[in-house]
């Protein structure tokens, strides 16, 4: 194929993946205006369509920027900070100033700790040598958090362009419509700004006669479970509604199933309340841990489910890793699923996630 660029972002056309930046299907090479599928929607819909990108291509792609002044917004999801905190934002954005903004706030417990969730985040930004400004716990779809955040911005970017960065799956179609709506006052400044020309990928939303939102395509991080799953057991295990919280009493050597995705092994320790937050969809089972191995064996994609058939073909082996907990109420991470509190007690647990999907011990913030 002859090589075109999309006339809106300058993007090489390709009519083959439709889930890569660039796509547009054959028919419309036909146009006057030839514009890739995520530009169209733009300009048509006032859609901003997420496309996924890996960490290398849009390292290449953001060479250009490197160098330029401007305030970087990184988004992240509440529910996977591990699989959507990007550890290598600050070799890519250079010294600009980062506000981290949390995700997904509205389906959290109402028992969230927010000031220790706030902490915890500033210290795992740390950990991957992030330096940020600010810490917003937010909600893209309820507008909770927005107007503080939004002030944040104004503040920190000087007049000068906001570049919103986050991996893929994490809701930034979602995040920067409200943000375009919170700092202009209307939900159609998409369309009636959109404006061909901008370079390479990225979409800019004009603020002023020098500055924009820059739209960057979601970066693929292989630690996200969103990764290994379909989409029907995507929907199972994204929590559409504040998460309820679920009790389970167990004695050691006692086995917690978090569908067929995860496993929790009570291994040693007194009798403990274990207190599950996850998806209100995704089903729990308890069982003895003599019968954990056979159950799974016989009984993942069915009883324990998800996962289904498609997600069975592209799911990893589980690894296994033991963690033994002090006296202090302690969070049990599943990435991508929610985590498990253990209110205190010395206790030993075997935990089980697909390879790649690591899970984590955090002091708890419920």
């Amino acid at each position: 194929m002859e090589k075109i660029n999309c006339q809106g972002c300058g993007i090489s056309i390709q009519t083959t993946e439709p889930d890569q930046a660039g796509y547009t299907p054959e028919s419309a090479l036909a146009r006057d205006i030839v514009l890739c599928q995520r530009c169209f929607r733009l300009k048509h819909y006032n859609d901003i369509q997420d496309v996924s990108m890996s960490d290398d291509d849009f390292l290449e792609m953001v060479s250009q920027i490197r160098e330029k002044e401007g305030l970087v917004v990184h988004l992240i999801d509440i529910f996977d900070v591990q699989g959507t905190m990007l550890k290598s934002l600050q070799r890519i954005v250079g010294d600009k100033p980062v506000i981290l903004a949390g995700n997904k706030m509205d389906l959290l417990p109402k028992s969230t700790n927010r000031k220790k969730l706030t902490q915890w985040l500033r210290s795992e930004a740390k950990k991957v040598g992030m330096t940020v400004k600010d810490v917003y716990l937010i909600s893209s779809v309820k507008g909770e958090g927005l107007s503080d955040l939004t002030e944040t911005i104004e503040y920190h970017r000087n007049k000068k362009d906001v570049y919103i960065v986050g991996t893929t799956n994490v809701g930034k179609s979602t995040f920067i419509n409200k943000l375009i709506e919170q700092t202009t006052g209307t939900g159609n400044v998409i369309t009636t700004s959109y404006f061909p020309g901008t370079t390479l990928g990225f979409i800019e939303i004009p603020l002023d006669d020098s500055s924009a939102f820059i739209d960057t395509p979601g970066i693929v991080n292989n630690q996200q479970m969103a990764h290994y799953v379909s989409a029907n057991d995507l929907k199972v295990i994204t929590p559409k509604k504040e998460i309820k919280p679920r009790v389970y009493q167990l004695n050691s050597e006692q086995t917690l199933f978090i569908g067929g995705l995860a496993r929790l092994d009570f291994l040693k320790g007194e009798r403990q309340s274990f207190v599950c937050y996850f998806s209100n969809e995704l089903a729990i089972h308890r069982t003895k841990l003599q019968k954990a191995d056979s159950l799974f064996r016989e009984h993942q994609g069915e009883l324990l489910s998800p996962p289904d058939r498609e997600t069975l073909a592209i799911l990893p082996d589980m690894d296994e890793h033991s963690f033994r907990l002090d006296s202090e109420k302690n969070d049990i991470v599943f990435p991508g699923l929610g985590w498990i509190t253990v209110p205190g007690g010395n206790l030993t647990v075997s935990v089980h996630s697909p390879k790649g999907v690591r899970v984590s011990v955090r002091k708890s913030f419920t």
